[in-house]
């Protein structure tokens, strides 16, 4: 595979002729450059009229790679010719050079130019690509195409500082400017000799545009250019083999991509993205403007405009920067109804708006590098987690939430700059569990976690945020305008028909099984633990009647039926003989659930074993069954017309080797968010739960 190299436009603020006596100082040897061991003249010629000078060189340079590879390859140095022609006309010096040691299975090709500045005839800029090609090397072909890049690009580095020191040193002896060349006189025998034979270097030479330059494939326009101080001012610090990949892939934009080119900030958050590994971040980079092409999103900040509901419950936006200047957007996650947010304006909503959360971060941080006069890239997310209870793990918003992780990843890759995450509760592994496997390994080195009030002091908050914009609800004394979010109304919600998103109302229904509930017959689900300290987590919605949910273990495996696996409606699950406390245990206090609501929550279990889900008709209170129900009972309920209760669930077991993180590794936060949930807990040893009830 051929490896190329392309330079950005690098600017000497000197003018050419002073710039050029700088560049024959290099010659024929340069302490500055230690690989370059020496060169010799090995032809010259001039034009008649002196404007054009074309000088051929060997140079010899040593090999930097490990002694192994010297021995087998025989050689300690390699040997370069190099051809420049010098246009003091044109005030123009090109530069083309090629390896003679081992062509015939290396094969390296180098064009450089010097030319004036299109917008200051007093600079002047510096071009340079270059190309290796490794046809076959005694079987280490991958260790010299490292090498070889390695010690390319460190000399490409070290080639600007030399021109800067003898450029220094010229000014130091007193030599700050040099004259133009202008043309000699011309006598009438030298018009008469330049109809002579010349020399073909020097015929050559002489044709304006015929010498060798740059490849034709990465020749762009002076208006296409990059140059280095533009890259270090609004790009950062680049290293030369960056610096050539944003060039080419911006290059190879112009050339084939039809629409508008993204802004080269842009593209270098898809080469950051792909390890600046140039085909992999094509490939992301055309993906994504086909996408942006397709959903429009190059309007979206003109034509977006939130529905009042989202304004007023989307518990998040944007609140000065931090201590880098990075741009900062605070989401109030906890006391977000993202469940009453999806009923009520639909998920398709939900992602527009995250979408031009993000478009608006992109504006933000091009603002923040002008006014900072620094290059900033990415913005700063504060989430708090006050309030953040099992609601939260409403499955459908989970997978809501998936999918808008994963076309932020895919799209706007290296926006991220820091995402700090506060008062973070003992549920908070649970989600982390669920969504931290579609999260890139790049974007979670990120993630800064602080639970309880542990933000707060040295090694929180103020590490990355001034004191004057710490907001208010977090101990500080700014004021922050972010909504509150807060409980949506049902009354908000969106029908079936108003919403028209079939394909989503199927999703949530293939995500949830039904049940039907008749009294003396429950419905009961029988789940397999085979390690402790795995997480049993369930969500169901009572669509009629009152029913009471309880969790029981049992170190026996009940008979199933055929309906489903490992779970079974209605009938004996246990021996009549089975004693509670004895043969099965209950480890949830038995939870009534009214008509309407739904119901989040999990538990950690202890020991493996059969964990028993039950959802059986609410009593009266004294009269609430505080065992399993006998055969009598359940031939009765089959028999016998009654009410009957019906409801949806779901329910997921997280293996302990999935597990990410300890509930008892996090402080447990009291809750902001009472309004929206009443919370019952239980623990014993390590297990642990926390079932939510939502109205």
């Amino acid at each position: 595979m051929v490896q190329k190299y392309q330079s950005p436009v690098r600017i000497y603020k000197y003018p050419f002729e002073l710039v050029m006596a700088a560049y024959e100082k290099r010659f024929p040897t340069c302490p500055q450059i230690p690989v370059f061991l020496g060169s010799e003249v090995l032809r010259e010629s001039r034009s008649p009229d002196g404007a054009v000078h074309v000088v051929e060189r060997s140079c010899r340079l040593r090999v930097e790679a490990p002694r192994l590879l010297r021995k087998i390859a025989g050689v300690e140095h390699v040997v370069f010719v190099q051809r420049n022609v010098l246009n003091w006309r044109e005030r123009t010096l090109l530069i083309e050079a090629h390896n003679e040691t081992f062509a015939s299975r290396v094969v390296v090709n180098e064009s450089c130019s010097y030319t004036v500045h299109p917008e200051n005839e007093e600079w002047t800029c510096f071009e340079q690509c270059a190309s290796l090609d490794i046809r076959s090397f005694f079987g280490f072909e991958n260790a010299l195409e490292k090498i070889a890049m390695k010690q390319y690009t460190a000399n490409v580095k070290r080639g600007k500082e030399v021109i800067e020191h003898y450029l220094n040193e010229l000014i130091s002896q007193g030599t700050s400017h040099i004259p133009r060349w202008t043309p000699a006189p011309v006598r009438e025998e030298d018009n008469r000799s330049q109809a002579g034979p010349r020399d073909p270097g020097s015929l050559e030479a002489d044709r304006p545009g015929s010498a060798p330059g740059p490849a034709a494939e990465t020749v762009l326009t002076d208006e296409d250019k990059l140059d280095a101080d533009y890259i270090e001012r609004y790009l950062g610090h680049l290293t030369p083999v960056q610096e050539s990949c944003l060039i080419q892939l911006r290059h190879w934009l112009q050339e084939t991509h039809k629409g508008k080119i993204p802004k080269d900030e842009h593209i270098l958050r898809f080469l950051r993205a792909r390890d600046f590994h140039l085909d992999k971040a094509r490939e992301m980079l055309c993906q994504s403007l086909s996408w942006r092409k397709q959903h429009q999103v190059d309007l979206l900040l003109q034509t977006w405009r939130p529905p009042a509901l989202l304004e007023e419950f989307y518990a998040g936006g944007w609140h000065y920067q931090d201590t880098d200047g990075r741009p900062l957007y605070i989401l109030r996650l906890g006391h977000m109804d993202t469940k009453g947010l999806m009923k009520a304006v639909g998920e398709e909503a939900l992602l527009k708006h995250v979408l031009s959360v993000n478009e608006e971060g992109q504006k933000r941080c091009e603002g923040n590098t002008k006014q900072f006069g620094r290059p900033i890239s990415s913005w700063t997310c504060l989430v708090d987690l006050e309030g953040l209870n099992m609601r939260h793990l409403w499955r459908p918003g989970v997978k809501a939430l998936l999918r808008m992780i994963e076309v932020v990843e895919d799209n706007y890759p290296e926006t991220l700059g820091r995402l700090l995450i506060v008062r973070a509760p003992r549920v908070f592994p649970v989600l982390w569990t669920l969504i931290s496997p579609f999260i890139n390994e790049n974007t979670r080195q990120k993630f800064l976690i602080y639970s309880g009030s542990n933000y707060q002091g040295p090694g929180g908050l103020v590490d990355y945020l001034d004191k004057e914009v710490i907001p208010d609800f977090l101990g500080g004394e700014c004021v922050c305008n972010v909504p509150e979010g807060g409980l949506v109304p049902k009354s908000l919600y969106l029908t079936e028909e108003e919403q028209g998103h079939t394909d989503q109302l199927q999703q949530w229904r293939e995500t949830y099984q039904s049940a039907s509930v008749l009294r003396g017959a429950p419905h009961e689900v029988a789940v397999e633990i085979l390690e402790g300290e795995s997480v049993i987590t369930w969500d169901f919605d009572i669509l009629r009647g009152d029913v009471v949910f309880s969790l029981y273990h049992s170190k026996q495996m009940p008979k199933l039926g055929p309906q489903e696996p490992g779970a079974r409606a209605g009938g004996q699950l246990t021996d009549k003989g089975w004693v509670l406390g004895v043969d099965y245990s209950r480890v949830e206090a038995p939870l009534v659930c009214r008509e309407g609501e739904s119901i989040q929550g999990s538990h950690v279990t202890r020991w493996p074993g059969i964990y028993l889900l039950q959802w059986q008709m609410h009593s009266p209170p004294g009269n609430v069954a505080c065992s399993l129900p006998g055969v009598e009972d359940v031939l009765t309920a089959l028999h016998s017309p009654g009410p009957k209760c019906k409801l949806l669930y779901y329910y997921e077991v997280l293996a302990s080797e999935d597990f990410r993180g300890s509930m008892s590794s996090l402080e447990s936060c009291t809750s902001g968010f009472s309004q929206l949930s009443t919370t019952t807990s239980s623990s014993s040893g390590q297990s642990h739960s926390s079932p939510l009830v939502s109205r």
